[in-house]
Formats: C-alpha cells, structure tokens, sequence
C-alpha cells in the first residue's frame, strides 16, 4: 500500500473551534439552568401547594355536606314510624329534596374551588389571565342568551326545591297542568294525571302553584231543602249525623275539626241551601264531602224532612189529581172535516181544460 493511500484512509484531526463552541454552549445551559432552577422549583411548589389546598378544601366541604344531608334524612326517618310523620313528613320527599340540595350545593362548590384554581395555576405560569376572562365573559353572555329557557328551568327548580313548594305525593295544579307529584327535579317536574297520564312540566313554564296537601283541605256540602221545613230540625239532623261520622274510622282520623254549620246560604221560593263545611286532612276533603252527603240524606229520610227534587208524599185516603185537567180542549181545527178546517182550505186554482 502506497503511503499516499495511508495518508488519505488516516482521519483528520477536529479543528479546535468547533469543541470550543461545544463547551460554550453547555456553560451557557448550565449558567441558564443555575439561574433559573429556583424560578421553576418556586413555580413548581406554588402549582402543587394550590393543588393540595384546593382538593383538601373541596374534599372536606363536599363531605359537611353529604353528613348534612344524612343528618336530614335521618331525622325524617325517625318519625317515619309514627302518626306524626305519617301525617306531615313524607319521607320519600324529603330524601329527594335533600339529594336535589346537596347535588347543587355539591356541584357549585367544585365549579368554584377548581375553577379558582385552575386560575391561580395559570397565573403562577404568568400568563396574562385579562384576555381569557375577557372571552370568558362574551362566551357565558352568548351561552346565557342561547340557552336562557335551560337556565330558568334550572334556576326556578332550585328555589322551588329550597323554598319546598311541593314534593313527591302533593297533590298540586301547576296551571298548565295537575295531578300527584311523582318526581321533582332541577329541570322538569312529573305529574301523574287523574287519568294516570305523566305530565312533564318544565320548572320554568310554571307561574303559580296550588298545593292541595299543605296545611289542611275544606270539604263543603251544600244541603237544599224545601221552604217549609223546619231550620232546627234540619240542624239537629245534620249535628247527629255529622256527630257519629267524627267518632267512626277512618273519619276520626281525616276530620280536623268539627262539622260547622254556617247557617242558610240561599233562600229562593221553592228552595233553601243550608251550608256545611269541615276541616279535613289534606288531600281528603273530596272523600269526606261524599261521606258526609251519604249521612246526611240518610239522617233527613229518617226525620221526614225532604230534599228538592224529591216525589211528594201523598197523605192516606188522598187521591191522585187527574192527569187531564192540565190539558187543553179539543180544537175545532184538529178535524179536516169540519166547518172550520173546510173554510180555512185554500181555494184551489181554476182548471184550464175544458
């Protein structure tokens, strides 16, 4: 092999600046790493510290929550048992308006803790955080416009939920719709119609609210009588019949207060309404108005004092009056023979034929 052959295979030597550059740049990194490695370390522990809080802050307030919400349902349950929470606790109910309360509170509570957070994070990187809220704010303004029914049948869900306007089992008339509240919720509300029909009525459409099972129900009958009866032995009849429904079961237990006689509530020639009213469990006043005309008419048969629209008695030996004194005498004109139908004929028109 030639010498020029080994001299041109032999590698040649680096040149000496490029290693040069090298080592200045590492020290350049390592000079940038140096000065700026407490910078990062600072951001790094600022991140996690906000991090840390923020969970143990959202972890502790959701559980005080959820031990509120099973410290109120324990306490409807206690008096599930018993007549009293029988009568006014419903425990279906509260348990649903408890869990539809700690859902909301629940779910508000994490949207603002991870949502300040999640900005104070972004402002540890320094980030220019005016800009993102400024979009922030155009695009909840456009969502509030687009979505504004969805807003105000949740919104009007959660007052109707915290102020208790109804529950499950009431019996309520939402205007557009009634029946018995079978499920209430924070966007619509199912009612179970008088024909077993569900009506889903957005919380936002309604804009009154009867409630028929709060407080107590009034069961009204009005007792029409003839004329000439006797108003205190009309009285004493319907106090009886009334007094022995108040101590019989299941009455004792719908009828909140005596049966009140209010006295004549119209007096007209042929007729005179006595007036009744009850206060009755709520949701009950309809079951007890029908038991309390059933006595009443019995109690009036049984003392000989008849309603209107009855058949009049007939006293012993009386005779019934003939049915044809009413009517009228015979017309002349109901025969076409005689005299008076031939006179009242048309004159028939004269024959052309010859």
């Amino acid at each position: 092999m030639s010498l020029s052959a080994l001299l041109a295979a032999a590698p040649s030597p680096e040149p000496a600046g490029s290693l040069d550059e090298a080592a200045e740049r590492a020290g350049n990194a390592a000079g940038w790493v140096q000065e700026n490695w407490s910078t990062w370390l600072n951001t790094g522990l600022r991140i996690l510290l906000i991090l840390t809080i923020a969970l143990v802050l959202r972890y502790v307030i959701r559980r005080a929550l959820t031990n509120l919400i099973d410290r109120m349902n324990r306490s409807a349950q206690a008096v599930e048992g018993t007549a009293l929470g029988g009568l006014l606790v419903n425990a279906e109910r509260r348990r649903q308006r408890s869990e539809a309360i700690g859902s909301v509170l629940r779910s508000v509570t994490s949207f603002m803790i991870l949502g300040t957070a999640a900005l104070m994070i972004l402002g540890a990187f320094q980030i220019n955080l005016a800009p993102l809220l400024a979009s922030a704010g155009v695009a909840g303004v456009a969502l509030g416009f687009g979505a504004r029914n969805l807003v105000t049948d949740f919104l009007s869900g959660v007052f109707m939920i915290l102020e208790d306007q109804y529950g499950v089992g009431d019996q309520i008339d939402a205007g557009v719709a009634s029946g018995e509240v079978i499920e209430v919720g924070l966007r619509v509300t199912k009612l179970r119609g008088d024909n077993g029909e569900i009506w889903y009525v957005r919380n936002g459409e309604v804009k009154r609210i009867g409630n028929l099972s709060q407080g107590w129900s009034t069961a009204g009958v009005d007792v029409t009588v003839r004329p000439t009866e006797d108003l205190d032995r009309v009285r004493q009849a319907i106090t009886e019949a009334s007094g022995a429904m108040a101590k019989e079961e299941p009455w004792s237990e719908r009828l909140w207060g005596p049966v009140e006689i209010l006295g004549l509530d119209a007096v007209l020639l042929d007729s005179m309404t006595v007036r009744v009213t009850a206060k009755t469990m709520p949701g009950k006043a309809l079951g007890v108005e029908r038991e309390l005309r059933w006595r009443i008419k019995q109690a009036l048969d049984v003392a000989g004092i008849r309603m209107v629209g009855a058949v009049p008695l007939q006293a012993d030996g009386e005779t019934s009056a003939d049915p044809t004194a009413g009517m009228a005498a015979p017309s002349a004109y109901a025969s076409a023979t005689s005299p008076q139908s031939l006179a009242a004929t048309p004159i028939p028109p004269p024959s052309m034929t010859k």
